[in-house]
C-alpha cells in the first residue's frame, strides 16, 4: 500500500477546474515534491490530502484512509508545516514544543525534538526573538513532535538565505532517514532536486509530468552539449551520445580533454517547458 494514492481527483470553484483529474502515488519513506506555478492547483490538492478541503470527484487514500472522513487516529499520524504559521511569541521554544507534545499520547521527548531541529541552544529563547530560519525549524519541531508517519511541508524555506536553506535540507534528510514520508511543495527547483526522490509538476489543474528529478520530462534523454578547448578556440557540439564523443576527444588529445564540460537541460529548463506547454 502506498502512503498516498490519488485517482482522478477533481475540485471545481464556480466555473474553474482547480484540480482536473489528478493522479498521484507517493510511496512510504520517500520525499515527494509537488511543483507548479501559483494557481496551478497544487495547494488545493495538498489541502485535500490533508483533509482540510473536500473534493468534487475522484478517489483519495492517505495512509490507507479517505482524508475527508478521517478521525483522530489518522490525524495523529499526519504532520503539517504551513508556509505561514501563527505562534505564541511570548512562549519559549521549549514551552512551545512541550505544549504541542501534550496533544499526543506517544509524543517524542520535546528535548529530543528541539535537538533534532538544531534549536537546543535556543530552547529558552522566546519565539518572537528567533530568526526566520529558526522559526521555520520550530515549525518543523511542532510538526514532528507527534511522531507523524507523513509530513506535509509547504514552502518550508521561503525567505531563507543559502546557508540556512542547506542546513534545513540536512534536517529534512534526517527525518527521512528516520522513516518519515514527506510531501514537499516548493518554488525552489534546486531544493526539489536536492531533496526529492520523485517530483510531479502540476499545471492548469493537471499533472503534466512525474518522475525522478533526473528523468522527469525526459530530461536524461535530452541532447547534451559538450564543450572543450581546442588550442585557443572553444569548441561546442550537441550530441545524443556524449560518452562516445568524450572518448574520441580523449583519444585525440592523448588523455585529459582541456576545458571539457558536458551539460544537459536543468530541472528549471524542463520545468518551464512543461508549464509553458499548459499556459
Amino acid at each position: 500500500m502506498s502512503a498516498i494514492s490519488v485517482r482522478a481527483l477533481r475540485k471545481r470553484y464556480r466555473d474553474v477546474d482547480a484540480v482536473d483529474g489528478v493522479d498521484l502515488e507517493v510511496e512510504y519513506g520517500e520525499v515527494f515534491a509537488l511543483l507548479g506555478p501559483n494557481g496551478a492547483g497544487k495547494t488545493t490538492t495538498v489541502e485535500i490530502l490533508e483533509g482540510h478541503r473536500s473534493r468534487d470527484g475522484g478517489e483519495v487514500r492517505v495512509l490507507g484512509v479517505d482524508p475527508e472522513h478521517a478521525g483522530y487516529a489518522w490525524r495523529r499520524d499526519i504532520g503539517i508545516v504551513l508556509q505561514d504559521a501563527a505562534d505564541a511569541g511570548e512562549l519559549t521554544v521549549a514551552e512551545t514544543v512541550g505544549h504541542f507534545a501534550r496533544y499526543y499520547a506517544a509524543a517524542r521527548d520535546p528535548r529530543e525534538v528541539i535537538a533534532l531541529v538544531g534549536l537546543t541552544d535556543h530552547a529558552r529563547r522566546r519565539v518572537r526573538r528567533l530568526s526566520g530560519g529558526q522559526r521555520r525549524r520550530l515549525d518543523v519541531a511542532i510538526g514532528v513532535v507527534g511522531r507523524p508517519r507523513l509530513l506535509f511541508l509547504d514552502e518550508p524555506t521561503t525567505g531563507f538565505d543559502p546557508q540556512a536553506r542547506r542546513q534545513f535540507w540536512d534536517l529534512i534528510r534526517s527525518l527521512t532517514a528516520d522513516g518519515t514520508t514527506i510531501v514537499l511543495t516548493t518554488h525552489y527547483l534546486e531544493e526539489a532536486e536536492a531533496l526529492a526522490d520523485r517530483v510531479a509538476v502540476i499545471a492548469a489543474g493537471r499533472v503534466v509530468a512525474e518522475g525522478s528529478p533526473a528523468t522527469i520530462g525526459g530530461r536524461n534523454q535530452h541532447v547534451a552539449t559538450v564543450t572543450w578547448l581546442d588550442g585557443a578556440t572553444m569548441r561546442e557540439v550537441e550530441t545524443e551520445d556524449p560518452a562516445r564523443l568524450v572518448t574520441e576527444l580523449a583519444a585525440g588529445f592523448g588523455g585529459t580533454v582541456p576545458g571539457l564540460t558536458i551539460t544537459r537541460p536543468t530541472l528549471e529548463d524542463v520545468y518551464f517547458d512543461l508549464i509553458g506547454a499548459k499556459s
